[in-house]
């Protein structure tokens, strides 16, 4: 049976390596409220593929259908004859084994979808992209969105501290902080040198970022106006905020210039508790015993690894 889709269904793609696999399943199951080890998933929830570094692609579903005939028999009120379009068969799909659709199989639906639409058909420099992809036993068809690694041009910043987050788990940790940025408003009181800061900023996130050392402070406004970003970060010491958010983002100091001690750690998430509604911490060591102490909830977690270096992303309410 075909079905040209009249609620909003998206179908998304992702690349990750095995260090990197709880995070992106943390960052999926914030986003889409599921996870997968196939790479692909479908969900209603609208997410740009470039707020994820783990994001590949996004199908904008048009059509869907039971077998790819019927996809066929529906492309031609697509396209336009004032642009030019290019189909593209989703490499990363959960048709595996035996039932894998091999190079040339793919390339031919994919001149074969072409040939029915409208406009003209342009492989190199199309106006539209297209795409048809198999998932969950069914075909579908729609807009085609490549994701843009935005955070790798955040990599190289003015201000940089061997122990910083990366740009990659930094985005990813904003975006499990804050899965839909309408309406939300974010601090990091602990911000650094901004790592975090510049990467939510860059996805349009409301978040402010204020630290007890002043050094650092200058460091995050630096990195970020030096990526034409606008951020408020002000010297504070977190029992000083008196604003409440809706999510404060928390990476506990641990390093040679912004050390906290257990008390102090306890301290920063206890008063984390008295501004934030939910919290999205970052820490070297467990804080189990101590979150549940103060009175949060742990609702998800996972780890992420650089190197032989170890981080532990708690989600808390």
């Amino acid at each position: 049976m075909t079905n040209i889709s009249r609620e909003p269904a998206f179908i998304y793609t992702f690349a990750y390596n095995d260090a990197e696999r709880s995070l992106c399943h943390l960052e999926m199951r914030s986003f889409f409220g599921t996870d997968t080890d196939v790479k692909i998933i479908k969900s209603s929830e609208k997410v740009h593929p470039s707020r994820s570094p783990f994001i590949k692609e996004r199908v904008e579903v048009l059509v869907d259908g039971d077998t790819v005939e019927e996809i066929i028999a529906q492309v031609s009120v697509f396209g336009s004859e004032e642009e030019t379009y290019r189909v593209t068969f989703l490499k990363i799909n959960d048709r595996q084994g035996e039932d894998k659709i091999e190079n040339n199989e793919r390339l031919h639906i994919e001149r074969t979808v072409g040939k029915e639409m409208l406009g003209e058909f342009d492989l190199r420099n199309p106006d539209r992209i297209y795409a048809i992809v198999p998932y969950g036993g069914r075909w579908y068809f729609g807009l085609y969105t490549k994701s843009e690694p935005i955070w790798f041009k955040h990599v190289k910043k003015p201000r940089e501290y061997s122990t910083a987050l990366s740009t990659r788990v930094a985005r990813s940790v904003a975006n499990i902080a804050v899965p839909r940025p309408e309406g939300v408003r974010a601090i990091d009181p602990c911000c650094g040198i901004g790592t975090v800061l510049v990467e939510a900023l860059s996805m349009g996130i409301d978040i402010v970022g204020r630290d007890i050392n002043p050094l650092v402070c200058d460091g995050s406004r630096e990195n970020i106006a030096y990526f034409s970003l606008i951020g408020d970060v002000k010297k504070s010491a977190i029992e000083d905020i008196t604003e409440t958010y809706d999510v404060a983002i928390i990476d506990l100091p641990y390093n040679l210039y912004t050390h906290a001690s257990q008390e102090e750690q306890f301290i920063i998430l206890k008063h984390a508790r008295r501004i934030a509604k939910k919290i999205v911490l970052v820490t070297i060591e467990s804080m189990d015993e101590q979150l549940e102490q103060i009175g949060f909830q742990i609702i998800d977690r996972c780890i992420t690894t650089k190197q032989s270096f170890s981080r532990e992303i708690v989600v808390c309410e």
